[in-house]
């Protein structure tokens, strides 16, 4: 009876040690005496006690944080970049005999893939062509990690510190940059303003009615502020040469008659 018992124990200890379970997400490496016999598929797995091992491998997409890293530009500012990288293993067997510790190595190899990339780019390159980075960091991590049967499927710039001397001087740089824009814009209504301004002139030089009808309008908009006040604005020039014209009539007309200011303000001598 006690063999019966010590047999049934035996029989249970090796089940237990035989009876694997692979999930659906994982991949489990079968060892036998230390070499690679097969890859188990999700589900109920037995392997030989003792003699077999199986090392699970996942299967599922992994979220690496790489910690920030002091990076000097190429053109000479420290900043400090942080990131983060997805990747999964596409084979298992390479993941567990080509290398160690595989989150370890990515981490290591992608902080200093960023550090180089980031380092041969400008501060302005970096902080408007974070996409570009980001594929050239990934072009480069690609075939390293290949070997070990890893697929890097992105890896993106997370946080980039600047120094808060490099905030105020971006800051006044930006305003300097709207304060052109501003002064561009405001030339540019200038010319287009002279523009109408001399189409106008050419249309009532053609048309002197129309500046008579000018006058008038703008008579009208001063009336509609009740002002006591009224200017009338008139050619100068021609008012001028106007009422020489007509002294110049009546003196011929009229003999000996009295002197009559000039055009200039000066005093007429007697005809």
């Amino acid at each position: 009876m006690t063999v019966i018992v010590v047999a049934l124990v035996v029989v249970i200890i090796l089940l237990m040690l035989s009876v694997r379970i692979v999930q659906q997400y994982d991949r489990g490496v079968h060892f036998r005496l230390g070499r690679v016999i097969g890859v188990k598929e999700p589900g109920l797995r037995l392997i030989v006690p003792l003699a077999d091992s199986l090392r699970r491998v996942s299967l599922r997409t992994m979220t690496m944080p790489i910690q920030s890293q002091g990076i000097i530009t190429k053109d000479n500012v420290s900043v400090d970049v942080s990131a983060v990288a997805y990747y999964r293993v596409e084979n298992p067997v390479d993941s567990v005999v080509s290398i160690e510790d595989v989150t370890s190595a990515i981490n290591q190899i992608a902080q200093t893939t960023m550090r180089k990339v980031v380092g041969q780019h400008y501060l302005d390159q970096i902080l408007a062509e974070t996409d570009k980075i980001n594929g050239d960091i990934r072009s480069i991590l690609d075939p390293l990690t290949k070997q070990w049967g890893i697929l890097v499927s992105l890896v993106e710039l997370k946080d980039i510190q600047l120094p808060e001397t490099m905030k105020r001087a971006m800051a006044r740089q930006a305003e300097a940059e709207r304060e052109k824009r501003a002064k561009v814009i405001a030339a540019e209504g200038e010319l287009l303003a002279v523009d109408s301004l001399s189409q106008a002139a050419s249309i009532m030089e053609a048309h002197p009615v129309t500046l008579q009808l000018r006058t008038l309008q703008t008579l009208v908009e001063i009336a509609v502020d009740k002002n006591s006040t009224v200017i009338f604005p008139a050619p100068l020039m021609t008012a001028l040469s106007d009422i020489g014209s007509f002294f110049a009539r009546e003196q011929s007309v009229v003999p000996n008659a009295v002197p009559t200011p000039s055009v200039d303000g000066l005093a007429a001598r007697p005809a």
